[in-house]
C-alpha cells in the first residue's frame, strides 16, 4: 500500500468554498471585522453623498477602508505591495469583502480612490464612530483624559531641505548628489524641503538629532487608553499645546474633565487655557529651574496622582503606530496626508484594542 499522497499540477475548474469558509471561527479578525462593518454601515450615508449616480463603479469605500485597515494591523509596507497580498492572501480577500473568483484592484487605481476619502475627511468620521461603539459599550471614559504629541519622519532626505530663494549650487550628480551643510547655517524660516515642503526640521529633545518631520498628537481616555482624537500639525515648539486645546475644546463640551499631560505642558498659557474650558488640568509639574503653573489646588487632590501615573499609557498608542502601524518613518508627503492615514491609524489602534475589552468583560 502506497503511502506518498499524489501530486496533481491540473488546476481545478471549479470552486465550492467561499473565504468565509476558509477563515477560523476563533480567527483575531473576525471581531475587529464585525466592528468595522457596524461603523462602516452607520458611514453608509455619508459614502452615498461622495459618489455620482450615475458613470463607472468604483472601488466600493468599505472595501478601501477595510484594506488600508489591513495594511496597517499587519504592517504592509506599501499600497502597492498590500494590494499584491489582497490579491492571494484568501483572509485578506475575505476581510475586505471579495470573493476568490474577483479581480483586484490595481495599486494605481487603489490610491486615486483613496484620495477621494481624503478629500471628505472619512478617517476622522471613522475614528469617532469607532470611539461611540467603544463609549456605548462602556469602554471609555468620557471624563478623564490624557495628551500629547509624537514626531513623525517625513518621507524625505536631508539632501532635500534647501534653500527656498533657489541659491543651490547645480549638483554634481542629479541622482544622488553630494551636498556638503557644514558651515551653513540652515533654518524653517529660510530653507524648505523640495520633496515633501510640508515637513520641517525639529527635533524634541536637545541631545537628540534633527529631523524632517510631522507632529502627531493623540487624546486617550484614562479606562482603558483608547485614543478619541488625533490631529497633524506641523513640527514647532508649540504646536503640542495648540494641539491639545483644539482637541479639548471638541471634547470638553460643556462638561467637566480632567486632562493629564507631561512637562511639556507645564505653561501658564497652558493651564489658564484648560481652565477657562473648564478643564482641570492634571499636567506634570516642571520644577527644574523654574516654577510650575500647577500648584497645591490641583496636586492635592488623589486624581492628579492617578492621572500623572496613567498618562503614560499614550506611549503604547504612539508605540503601536509607529511599529505595527508603520507610520515612524511616514509612506506619503503633506501635512494633510499624513495626518489622514495617522487619525486612521489611530482607529486602528482601537478596533484591536476594543474586541478585547468586550471579550474581557464578558
Amino acid at each position: 500500500m502506497r503511502m506518498r499522497g499524489n501530486d496533481p499540477q491540473q488546476d481545478g475548474m471549479f470552486s465550492y468554498i467561499s473565504p468565509e469558509q476558509r477563515v477560523r471561527k476563533d480567527h483575531p479578525l473576525r471581531p475587529i471585522r464585525s466592528l468595522v462593518d457596524q461603523v462602516l454601515k452607520e458611514l453608509s450615508p455619508r459614502f452615498d453623498k461622495m459618489y455620482a449616480k450615475v458613470g463607472r463603479p468604483s472601488i466600493p469605500p468599505e472595501q478601501l477602508l477595510r484594506a488600508l485597515l489591513l495594511q496597517m494591523l499587519y504592517s504592509v509596507r506599501s499600497e502597492r505591495l498590500l494590494v499584491e497580498e489582497i490579491d492571494y492572501n484568501i483572509l485578506f480577500r475575505w476581510f475586505v469583502g471579495l470573493n476568490l473568483d474577483d479581480p483586484v484592484w490595481d495599486a494605481t487605481t487603489f490610491t486615486k480612490n483613496r484620495d477621494r476619502l481624503l478629500e471628505a475627511e472619512v478617517a476622522k468620521e471613522f475614528q469617532a464612530r469607532v470611539v461611540e461603539q467603544a463609549r456605548e459599550q462602556g469602554s471609555a471614559s468620557d471624563e478623564h483624559f490624557t495628551v500629547d504629541g509624537t514626531l513623525l519622519e517625513a518621507w524625505a532626505s536631508l539632501k532635500s531641505f534647501q534653500q527656498k530663494d533657489g541659491k543651490n549650487p547645480p549638483p554634481d550628480d542629479p541622482g544622488n548628489p553630494t551636498v556638503d551643510f557644514h558651515g551653513e547655517k540652515r533654518s524653517n524660516q529660510t530653507h524648505a524641503s523640495t520633496t515633501d515642503p510640508d515637513a520641517r526640521l525639529y527635533k524634541k529633545s536637545p541631545g537628540s538629532a534633527a529631523k524632517l518631520c510631522h507632529m502627531g498628537h493623540v487624546a486617550m481616555e484614562n479606562r482603558n487608553g483608547l485614543v478619541v482624537a488625533a490631529e497633524m500639525t506641523a513640527a514647532t515648539g508649540t504646536a503640542e499645546r495648540e494641539a491639545a486645546v483644539a482637541m479639548v475644546e471638541e471634547l470638553a463640551a460643556g462638561q467637566h474633565m480632567t486632562m493629564g499631560a507631561d512637562k511639556a505642558y507645564d505653561t501658564a498659557d497652558f493651564v489658564a487655557e484648560m481652565r477657562r474650558l473648564g478643564v482641570t488640568p492634571h499636567v506634570s509639574q516642571n520644577t527644574n529651574g523654574r516654577r510650575s503653573a500647577i500648584d497645591r489646588r490641583t496636586t492635592r487632590h488623589p486624581g492628579y496622582a492617578i492621572s500623572v501615573r496613567l498618562r503614560k499609557r499614550i506611549e503604547e498608542v504612539f508605540g503601536w503606530i509607529k511599529t505595527v502601524g508603520g507610520l515612524r518613518k511616514t509612506r506619503h508627503r503633506g501635512t494633510a496626508l499624513v495626518g489622514w492615514m495617522f487619525t486612521l491609524a489611530a482607529a486602528a489602534y482601537n478596533v484591536v484594542r476594543i474586541p478585547k475589552l468586550l471579550a474581557a468583560a464578558a
